[in-house]
């Protein structure tokens, strides 16, 4: 019998989502009404284990109806109260159309200062930093306001 004592890992356990900020050819973005809490926020979700994080970001946006190509990542963000880390990433259309599922009561296409006005600060710098050309933005926050 081993006298090693099991314990909690040593190592934080994280949580990594997937979203995909869609910027149609009139500047306007893909943006969903979640059914369970009913926030704005850019398509997106859980990656799953064995995922690529662009099969991921594709995966959750093609959910929505609308065929994507991922450009690039445009950001990291760490809710700190729950342990996510969500990386972002700017899409394009490739085709399709927008349809309601399971997860989302609304799918419309928003204007910038829309999304400013409809989304939680947490989610719409998501989308203003992925309007954005440079590099990657990296942020934190408390799953309500950015640290």
């Amino acid at each position: 019998m081993s006298n090693l004592r099991q314990g909690p890992p040593s190592t934080p356990l994280h949580s990594v989502s997937v979203a995909g900020v869609v910027v149609r050819e009139d500047g306007r973005v893909l943006t969903i009404r979640r059914a369970d809490n009913g926030t704005w926020e850019p398509p997106g979700g859980v990656l799953e284990l064995a995922e690529a994080p662009e099969d991921g970001v594709r995966r959750e946006v093609e959910e929505t109806g609308v065929k994507v190509e991922v450009d690039r990542l445009t950001g990291v963000y760490k809710n700190t109260a729950r342990g996510i880390v969500a990386l972002v990433f700017r899409c394009r259309v490739e085709g399709g159309h927008e349809q309601l599922t399971d997860e989302a009561s609304a799918v419309e296409w928003l204007t910038p200062d829309e999304v400013t006005g409809r989304m939680a600060e947490v989610y719409a710098v998501r989308v203003t930093d992925a309007l954005l050309d440079g590099t990657p933005q990296v942020r934190a926050h408390d799953g309500r306001r950015l640290a």
